[in-house]
Protein backbone atom coordinates (compact mmCIF):
# COMPACT_ATOMS: atom_id res chain seq x y z
CA UNK A 1 0.00 0.00 0.00
CA UNK A 2 1.62 3.32 -1.07
CA UNK A 3 2.11 5.82 1.64
CA UNK A 4 2.85 9.49 1.58
CA UNK A 5 6.00 9.61 3.02
CA UNK A 6 8.09 10.58 0.21
CA UNK A 7 7.47 14.39 -0.29
CA UNK A 8 6.19 15.95 -2.98
CA UNK A 9 7.28 17.69 -5.97
CA UNK A 10 8.06 21.25 -6.00
CA UNK A 11 7.59 23.63 -9.30
CA UNK A 12 10.98 24.13 -11.53
CA UNK A 13 13.45 26.47 -10.26
CA UNK A 14 13.65 29.42 -12.83
CA UNK A 15 16.46 31.41 -13.40
CA UNK A 16 15.46 34.97 -12.29
CA UNK A 17 16.98 37.06 -15.50
CA UNK A 18 16.30 34.46 -18.09
CA UNK A 19 13.82 35.94 -20.62
CA UNK A 20 11.91 32.85 -20.88
CA UNK A 21 11.22 33.35 -17.00
CA UNK A 22 10.18 36.99 -17.76
CA UNK A 23 8.16 35.85 -20.59
CA UNK A 24 6.38 33.19 -18.35
CA UNK A 25 5.56 35.20 -15.21
CA UNK A 26 4.15 37.98 -17.65
CA UNK A 27 1.86 35.02 -19.60
CA UNK A 28 1.05 33.64 -16.29
CA UNK A 29 -0.41 36.88 -15.50
CA UNK A 30 -2.22 37.15 -18.69
CA UNK A 31 -3.85 34.06 -18.36
CA UNK A 32 -5.53 34.59 -14.82
CA UNK A 33 -6.62 37.62 -16.04
CA UNK A 34 -8.33 35.65 -19.12
CA UNK A 35 -12.41 36.07 -18.29
CA UNK A 36 -11.91 39.80 -19.34
CA UNK A 37 -10.11 39.24 -22.59
CA UNK A 38 -12.24 36.24 -23.96
CA UNK A 39 -14.43 36.64 -26.66
CA UNK A 40 -17.07 34.27 -28.09
CA UNK A 41 -19.15 35.88 -30.27
CA UNK A 42 -21.53 32.34 -30.90
CA UNK A 43 -24.88 32.35 -29.43
CA UNK A 44 -25.84 28.55 -28.01
CA UNK A 45 -29.68 27.74 -28.23
CA UNK A 46 -31.92 24.51 -28.62
CA UNK A 47 -30.17 22.50 -26.51
CA UNK A 48 -31.65 20.26 -24.06
CA UNK A 49 -30.95 20.81 -20.58
CA UNK A 50 -30.21 16.75 -19.90
CA UNK A 51 -27.69 16.95 -23.47
CA UNK A 52 -25.74 19.98 -22.22
CA UNK A 53 -22.76 17.80 -21.21
CA UNK A 54 -22.42 16.99 -24.84
CA UNK A 55 -21.14 20.58 -25.45
CA UNK A 56 -18.00 19.89 -24.12
CA UNK A 57 -16.71 17.86 -27.19
CA UNK A 58 -18.70 19.88 -29.50
CA UNK A 59 -17.20 23.32 -28.70
CA UNK A 60 -13.96 22.26 -26.67
CA UNK A 61 -11.99 22.59 -29.45
CA UNK A 62 -13.38 26.36 -30.64
CA UNK A 63 -13.25 27.35 -26.92
CA UNK A 64 -8.92 26.57 -26.76
CA UNK A 65 -8.68 28.47 -30.33
CA UNK A 66 -10.36 31.55 -29.06
CA UNK A 67 -7.73 30.88 -26.05
CA UNK A 68 -5.06 31.23 -28.85
CA UNK A 69 -6.24 34.23 -30.55
CA UNK A 70 -6.99 35.65 -27.13
CA UNK A 71 -3.23 35.44 -26.25
CA UNK A 72 -2.21 36.55 -29.55
CA UNK A 73 -4.41 39.86 -29.05
CA UNK A 74 -2.66 40.59 -25.58
CA UNK A 75 0.72 40.71 -26.86
CA UNK A 76 1.27 44.05 -25.27
CA UNK A 77 1.01 42.73 -22.12
CA UNK A 78 3.37 39.90 -22.15
CA UNK A 79 5.62 41.12 -24.29
CA UNK A 80 5.71 44.78 -23.30
CA UNK A 81 9.54 45.49 -24.73
CA UNK A 82 9.25 43.70 -28.09
CA UNK A 83 11.40 41.25 -26.95
CA UNK A 84 9.74 38.62 -28.63
CA UNK A 85 8.99 40.32 -31.83
CA UNK A 86 7.95 37.11 -34.73
CA UNK A 87 6.52 35.23 -32.63
CA UNK A 88 3.35 34.13 -32.15
CA UNK A 89 1.23 31.68 -30.32
CA UNK A 90 0.02 28.66 -32.90
CA UNK A 91 -2.28 25.90 -31.65
CA UNK A 92 -1.65 21.99 -33.01
CA UNK A 93 -3.64 19.64 -31.47
CA UNK A 94 -2.06 16.44 -32.06
CA UNK A 95 1.66 17.93 -30.35
CA UNK A 96 2.58 18.36 -26.91
CA UNK A 97 2.27 20.60 -25.86
CA UNK A 98 -0.66 21.40 -27.87
CA UNK A 99 -0.08 25.55 -27.63
CA UNK A 100 3.25 26.82 -28.85
CA UNK A 101 4.76 30.40 -28.80
CA UNK A 102 7.06 29.90 -32.34
CA UNK A 103 9.07 32.07 -34.81
CA UNK A 104 9.49 30.58 -37.96
CA UNK A 105 12.28 30.58 -40.72
CA UNK A 106 14.21 31.20 -37.40
CA UNK A 107 16.37 28.17 -37.33
CA UNK A 108 17.52 25.36 -39.21
CA UNK A 109 14.81 22.85 -38.71
CA UNK A 110 12.86 26.55 -39.80
CA UNK A 111 11.17 27.14 -36.61
CA UNK A 112 12.18 28.27 -33.13
CA UNK A 113 10.23 27.71 -29.96
CA UNK A 114 10.03 29.95 -27.31
CA UNK A 115 8.02 28.23 -24.81
CA UNK A 116 4.93 26.11 -24.76
CA UNK A 117 1.50 25.80 -23.25
CA UNK A 118 -0.79 22.09 -22.70
CA UNK A 119 -4.51 23.46 -23.02
CA UNK A 120 -7.20 22.01 -21.87
CA UNK A 121 -10.90 23.34 -21.81
CA UNK A 122 -13.54 21.95 -18.90
CA UNK A 123 -17.20 22.90 -19.18
CA UNK A 124 -18.68 23.32 -15.79
CA UNK A 125 -21.16 21.46 -16.54
CA UNK A 126 -20.20 18.33 -17.57
CA UNK A 127 -20.94 14.87 -16.69
CA UNK A 128 -17.85 14.58 -14.37
CA UNK A 129 -18.56 18.00 -12.19
CA UNK A 130 -14.52 18.27 -12.68
CA UNK A 131 -11.44 17.92 -15.48
CA UNK A 132 -12.10 14.67 -17.54
CA UNK A 133 -9.08 14.84 -19.23
CA UNK A 134 -6.07 12.59 -19.28
CA UNK A 135 -2.15 14.21 -18.73
CA UNK A 136 -0.03 11.31 -18.99
CA UNK A 137 3.41 13.03 -20.92
CA UNK A 138 6.44 12.10 -18.88
CA UNK A 139 8.08 14.99 -16.97
CA UNK A 140 11.56 14.73 -19.55
CA UNK A 141 8.84 16.29 -22.04
CA UNK A 142 8.39 19.32 -20.67
CA UNK A 143 10.34 22.36 -20.54
CA UNK A 144 10.73 23.85 -17.68
CA UNK A 145 9.25 27.14 -18.76
CA UNK A 146 6.11 25.16 -20.29
CA UNK A 147 2.92 25.45 -18.95
CA UNK A 148 -0.14 23.15 -18.14
CA UNK A 149 -3.40 25.58 -19.01
CA UNK A 150 -7.08 24.24 -17.71
CA UNK A 151 -9.52 26.95 -18.68
CA UNK A 152 -13.15 26.31 -16.93
CA UNK A 153 -15.95 28.00 -19.32
CA UNK A 154 -19.99 28.29 -18.97
CA UNK A 155 -22.74 29.82 -20.94
CA UNK A 156 -24.09 32.67 -19.76
CA UNK A 157 -27.94 32.13 -19.09
CA UNK A 158 -26.56 28.29 -18.14
CA UNK A 159 -28.78 26.46 -20.88
CA UNK A 160 -27.93 29.22 -23.50
CA UNK A 161 -26.30 31.81 -24.60
CA UNK A 162 -22.41 32.83 -25.56
CA UNK A 163 -19.65 31.09 -23.65
CA UNK A 164 -17.93 32.77 -20.72
CA UNK A 165 -14.23 31.59 -19.42
CA UNK A 166 -13.64 31.60 -15.47
CA UNK A 167 -9.82 31.82 -14.04
CA UNK A 168 -7.57 29.06 -15.57
CA UNK A 169 -5.53 26.57 -13.48
CA UNK A 170 -2.20 27.58 -14.71
CA UNK A 171 0.98 25.67 -13.83
CA UNK A 172 4.43 23.79 -14.43
CA UNK A 173 3.97 21.50 -16.77
CA UNK A 174 6.60 19.59 -15.92
CA UNK A 175 5.67 20.33 -12.09
CA UNK A 176 2.07 18.88 -13.09
CA UNK A 177 3.67 15.26 -14.76
CA UNK A 178 6.04 14.97 -11.80
CA UNK A 179 3.01 15.33 -9.14
CA UNK A 180 0.86 13.13 -11.03
CA UNK A 181 3.80 9.76 -10.97
CA UNK A 182 3.65 11.25 -7.11
CA UNK A 183 0.53 11.06 -6.40
CA UNK A 184 -0.40 7.78 -8.27
CA UNK A 185 3.27 6.09 -6.47
CA UNK A 186 2.88 7.75 -2.58
CA UNK A 187 -0.51 9.08 -2.14
CA UNK A 188 -3.63 6.90 -3.41
CA UNK A 189 -4.64 3.73 -1.44
CA UNK A 190 -3.66 0.60 -3.42
CA UNK A 191 -2.08 -2.78 -2.95
CA UNK A 192 -1.64 -3.24 -6.98
CA UNK A 193 1.87 -2.07 -8.17
CA UNK A 194 2.63 1.24 -8.38
CA UNK A 195 5.74 1.16 -10.76
CA UNK A 196 5.38 3.61 -13.84
CA UNK A 197 7.24 2.97 -16.87
CA UNK A 198 8.85 6.21 -18.51
CA UNK A 199 9.88 6.29 -22.15
CA UNK A 200 14.20 6.64 -22.60
CA UNK A 201 15.30 9.33 -24.78
CA UNK A 202 11.65 11.90 -24.02
CA UNK A 203 13.26 15.70 -24.58
CA UNK A 204 11.08 19.00 -25.23
CA UNK A 205 8.78 19.81 -28.23
CA UNK A 206 8.77 15.82 -29.40
CA UNK A 207 7.79 15.30 -33.13
CA UNK A 208 4.39 13.32 -33.07
CA UNK A 209 5.45 9.91 -33.66
CA UNK A 210 7.40 10.26 -30.70
CA UNK A 211 6.87 8.25 -27.58
CA UNK A 212 5.95 10.63 -24.82
CA UNK A 213 3.92 8.98 -21.99
CA UNK A 214 3.96 7.49 -19.01
CA UNK A 215 2.62 4.49 -18.49
CA UNK A 216 1.62 3.10 -15.44
CA UNK A 217 2.20 -1.09 -14.59
CA UNK A 218 -1.15 -1.55 -13.11
CA UNK A 219 -4.47 0.73 -14.31
CA UNK A 220 -7.38 -1.40 -13.72
CA UNK A 221 -9.87 1.71 -13.96
CA UNK A 222 -7.77 3.76 -16.74
CA UNK A 223 -7.41 6.48 -14.15
CA UNK A 224 -3.69 7.61 -14.31
CA UNK A 225 -3.30 10.88 -15.77
CA UNK A 226 -7.20 11.69 -14.69
CA UNK A 227 -4.50 14.69 -13.05
CA UNK A 228 -8.09 16.41 -11.71
CA UNK A 229 -8.12 13.11 -9.15
CA UNK A 230 -4.37 13.89 -7.85
CA UNK A 231 -5.56 15.36 -4.72
CA UNK A 232 -3.27 18.45 -3.91
CA UNK A 233 -2.53 19.11 -7.63
CA UNK A 234 -5.40 21.33 -8.56
CA UNK A 235 -8.27 20.05 -5.72
CA UNK A 236 -8.72 23.42 -3.76
CA UNK A 237 -8.99 25.25 -7.56
CA UNK A 238 -11.70 22.91 -8.55
CA UNK A 239 -13.49 23.48 -5.43
CA UNK A 240 -13.04 27.45 -5.35
CA UNK A 241 -14.48 27.32 -9.60
CA UNK A 242 -17.54 24.70 -8.34
CA UNK A 243 -18.78 27.73 -6.63
CA UNK A 244 -18.55 30.26 -9.18
CA UNK A 245 -22.14 31.54 -9.50
CA UNK A 246 -23.98 31.96 -13.03
CA UNK A 247 -27.34 33.53 -12.63
CA UNK A 248 -27.22 33.75 -9.18
CA UNK A 249 -26.39 30.09 -8.48
CA UNK A 250 -23.32 28.13 -7.60
CA UNK A 251 -21.91 26.00 -10.53
CA UNK A 252 -22.19 22.62 -8.24
CA UNK A 253 -25.90 23.19 -7.43
CA UNK A 254 -26.56 23.89 -11.21
CA UNK A 255 -24.44 20.72 -11.96
CA UNK A 256 -26.10 18.71 -9.18
CA UNK A 257 -29.58 19.77 -10.61
CA UNK A 258 -29.13 18.48 -13.86
CA UNK A 259 -27.61 15.38 -12.85
CA UNK A 260 -30.47 14.60 -10.93
CA UNK A 261 -32.36 14.76 -14.31
CA UNK A 262 -29.50 12.96 -15.92
CA UNK A 263 -30.26 9.98 -13.74
CA UNK A 264 -33.70 10.07 -15.52
CA UNK A 265 -35.18 9.63 -11.50
CA UNK A 266 -39.07 10.22 -11.02
CA UNK A 267 -39.76 14.06 -10.76
CA UNK A 268 -41.27 14.29 -8.16
CA UNK A 269 -38.44 12.62 -5.86
CA UNK A 270 -36.17 15.24 -7.48
CA UNK A 271 -38.49 17.71 -5.92
CA UNK A 272 -38.33 15.81 -2.29
CA UNK A 273 -34.31 15.91 -2.81
CA UNK A 274 -34.44 19.32 -3.74
CA UNK A 275 -36.37 20.22 -0.51
CA UNK A 276 -34.11 18.19 1.52
CA UNK A 277 -31.50 20.20 0.77
CA UNK A 278 -33.47 23.48 2.18
CA UNK A 279 -34.13 21.23 5.37
CA UNK A 280 -30.97 20.13 6.06
CA UNK A 281 -28.83 23.74 5.70
CA UNK A 282 -27.63 24.71 9.00
CA UNK A 283 -26.69 27.96 9.40
CA UNK A 284 -29.27 31.28 8.57
CA UNK A 285 -26.89 31.61 5.49
CA UNK A 286 -26.98 28.26 4.42
CA UNK A 287 -30.52 28.03 4.35
CA UNK A 288 -31.32 31.35 2.59
CA UNK A 289 -28.80 29.99 0.09
CA UNK A 290 -30.21 26.65 -0.20
CA UNK A 291 -33.86 28.24 -0.20
CA UNK A 292 -32.50 30.68 -3.27
CA UNK A 293 -31.23 27.82 -4.90
CA UNK A 294 -34.52 25.82 -4.66
CA UNK A 295 -36.59 28.34 -6.20
CA UNK A 296 -34.65 29.24 -8.57
CA UNK A 297 -34.57 25.70 -9.59
CA UNK A 298 -37.89 25.17 -8.93
CA UNK A 299 -38.48 27.58 -11.56
CA UNK A 300 -36.52 25.65 -14.38
CA UNK A 301 -38.77 22.98 -13.58
CA UNK A 302 -41.78 25.18 -14.69
CA UNK A 303 -40.04 25.77 -17.94
CA UNK A 304 -39.25 22.85 -18.80
CA UNK A 305 -42.85 21.34 -18.29
CA UNK A 306 -41.92 19.04 -15.10
CA UNK A 307 -44.32 18.54 -12.81
CA UNK A 308 -42.93 18.94 -9.27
Amino acid sequence: MATAEVPPPEEPVLQEDDPKTILQQRLRTVLLGLPSFFKFSNHISGVNATDLYSLNGLLGASIEGQVVKALNQQRALWDPDDEWLGYTFERQSQAFPDVRLVRKGASTDGIEIALGIELKGWFLLSKEGEPSFRFTTTAAACADHDLLVVVPWYLDNVLSGSPVAGEPFVASAKWAAEYRNYYWQHVRRTNASTDIASPSGAKPYPAKADLIADVPAVDGGKNFGRVARAEGLMTDWIRTTNQTEVLGIRIEDWFLFLKMHSDQADPSDITLKLYEEVLRAKDGQAKRQAVKAYQSLMGLLDAYGVDG
